[in-house]
């Protein structure tokens, strides 16, 4: 597969005129047919199964052949339009072979004959022949039954006089036409920085590579690693992706780190692919701001997993400034990576270029630089333990490539600005991992409330609330339908009395993924737990962590079915009573308004 070809100026869509492409029928309401001409392209909003039945195909840096199985493909309203595109044909070949190879692959997929005459009519030995199918699948089903998400597949309406029966066609399997303008915009500085990484990633002349992807809020990091994770599965069967960013995690629920094995594209955001990684470390926070002591000492844990097997991609958080700037360097140093990836706005107003030069003469949050004697004290036990990678000491010069991205998508870099607000995503994330307690084979959604949850004896499991203190005889009114993590710490749990199991400190342990606390029996001494975690999984647990990520309100005041009163909710209440009014807006940050809104007031 090669690289992706260089536009012709920088920031110049790819975008090929409309003749030639075709879309037809294939079966009614359930397939299209789609013909495209070389380097033509469909970009859509919606979801749809893409299947390549001639030829070869992109979409998003993944490239799609007849052999391959077919891929999910999701383009929400809330994320950018996802575009297929032609590729050409890598040699030529007998024409009459091609077109009796076309009516083979189409008969074998059961294409209505007249969909079959229609596509032939139009085909030629360089078309690329793609079949799109009507894509359902429980999670997506599961977002959809909340009415705050019911329209999140579909964009606004085309006016009467531009919408065409072509339109009519590709609206059949669940997906609209776009304007180009709507996909992703690969810039010149992108397509070098991807062209470098590949040819390292597929060489491995001096081992396998480890790429770490900074820079600011709303730049593009987590479009830009998809894309290269996706450009990479061309070529290599995984690739391990390292999720450091706790605020906006790409196959987990918020406020984790970890160490995900890739072998699939990732053609959708973060809630179509929630998966269970090799090691995950529950932190319990969107924002490691009050404890960025923790927060190293877990990314050093879920790192020590890495096995220097595969490529290496690292997501950062975009907090890089002050502090954040610090921290990010503490973490350069830490994973020491090959090559780093810089986004960033051509100002360079939010950080400046990392080159190795300014890493090692500028002192971290807990390391120095270079001549450097004063760094933020931290404890002497952690401080012993927290040593850069590869035997590396603060004064030795790190060795990477700086590769520079500037994003030129519209309000790139500002903050504020992104497409939908960073709360609705990481909410839209915890529905996707709930939608996995859906069943595949029914068709209509199961609201949580109907689904029988697991009874966990208090003396099997520990406990620990992250984020606050709070008091033994309040434990139980914060684990009440609570949002809580599955984890195994190593020591033994015992329970010395009738009560909960409490944690003084927070442990820095492995996490098998998450649940609902349905409710707590104080006298059978039991925790009702509503979790996908399989129960191979779930014997390994012993102890629940309780963090600042809470379960979004849709779910506790939209589910179907629900007669009577809703429980956990009221109106009841005394707004008069301090700290418990509406928090003020800081008028100094700006914030877009947003279409999916999953939280009440």
């Amino acid at each position: 597969m090669p690289a992706p070809r260089r536009p012709r100026r920088p920031g110049r869509r790819d975008a090929s005129p409309r003749a030639g492409l075709c879309a037809v029928e294939a079966a009614e309401g359930s397939a299209v047919l789609l013909l495209l001409p070389p380097r033509q392209a469909l970009s859509f909003s919606g979801k749809c199964g893409v299947r390549c039945l001639l030829g070869a195909a992109r979409v998003l840096g993944f490239a799609l052949a007849p052999h391959q199985p077919p891929l999910r493909a999701f383009a929400p309203s809330s994320h950018c339009a996802l575009r297929i595109e032609a590729l050409p044909p890598a040699a030529r070949a007998d024409p009459h072979q091609l077109r009796a190879a076309a009516r083979r692959a189409m008969r074998a997929h059961r294409v209505r004959r007249q969909a079959r005459v229609k596509v032939l009519a139009r085909f030629s030995p360089e078309c690329t022949l793609v079949l799109l199918e009507h894509l359902d699948t429980p999670v997506t089903r599961f977002l959809l039954s909340h009415p705050q998400l019911s329209q999140l597949f579909e964009p606004q309406k085309k006016e009467e006089s531009s919408f065409t029966p072509e339109d009519a066609v590709l609206a059949s399997v669940g997906i609209v036409k776009c304007s180009p303008e709507r996909g992703l915009l690969v810039s010149e500085s992108m397509v070098l920085a991807l062209e470098e990484l590949i040819q390292a990633c597929c060489a491995e002349d001096e081992g396998v590579p480890v790429i770490l992807v900074c820079g600011p809020k709303n730049t593009g990091k987590s479009t830009f690693n998809r894309y290269l994770i996706n450009l990479l599965l061309n070529r290599l069967p995984s690739v391990e992706y390292m999720e450091c960013d706790i605020g906006q995690t790409e196959f987990t629920p918020p406020g984790c780190v970890s160490l995900s094995n890739v072998t699939e594209p990732i053609l959708g955001p973060p809630f179509t692919h929630q998966q269970t990684p090799r090691k995950m470390v529950y932190y319990g926070q969107t924002s490691c701001e009050q404890d960025t002591e923790r927060y190293l000492d877990v990314v050093k844990y879920v790192f020590s997993s890495y096995k220097k097997e595969v490529p290496l991609v690292i997501n950062t958080m975009g907090w890089v400034k002050g502090e954040g700037l610090l921290l990010l360097i503490d973490i350069i140093r830490l994973l020491s990576p090959s090559h780093i990836v810089q986004m960033d706005v051509y100002d360079w107003k939010a950080m400046a270029p990392l080159t190795p030069e300014y890493v090692h003469l500028t002192p971290g949050l807990y390391t120095k630089g270079k001549q450097q004697s004063k760094c933020k004290q931290m404890s002497m036990n952690a401080a012993e333990s927290w040593k850069p990678s590869e035997g590396e000491g603060d004064a030795s010069a790190p060795e990477y490539k700086l590769l520079y991205v500037h994003p030129e998508f519209p309000r790139a870099g500002v903050a504020g600005e992104a497409r939908v607000h960073s709360g609705v995503l990481r909410d839209m994330s915890i529905l996707g991992y709930l939608g996995q307690l859906q069943y595949p084979d029914i068709g209509a959604v199961l609201p949580l409330h109907s689904l029988v949850p697991y009874q966990v004896p208090f003396s099997a499991v520990a406990v620990r609330v992250i984020h606050t203190d709070v008091a033994p005889t309040n434990i139980m009114y914060a684990m009440n339908a609570s949002w809580v993590g599955l984890c195994r710490i190593p020591d033994e749990i015992r329970c010395q009395s009738e009560g909960p199991v409490l944690l003084t400190q927070t442990p820095v342990c492995d996490c098998f993924g998450f649940g609902i606390v349905r409710g707590v029996d104080m006298e059978k001494k039991l925790y009702y737990i509503l979790t996908p975690v399989p129960p191979e999984n779930l014997r390994q647990v012993n102890c629940l962590l309780l963090g600042n990520i809470a379960i979004p309100n849709c779910v506790l005041v939209g589910q179907q079915g629900v007669e009577g009163e809703i429980p956990y909710v009221t109106s009841d209440y005394n707004y008069s009573i301090l700290g418990s009014g509406k928090l003020r807006k800081k008028k100094h940050f700006k914030r877009r308004e947003y279409t999916f809104e999953c939280d009440y007031t």
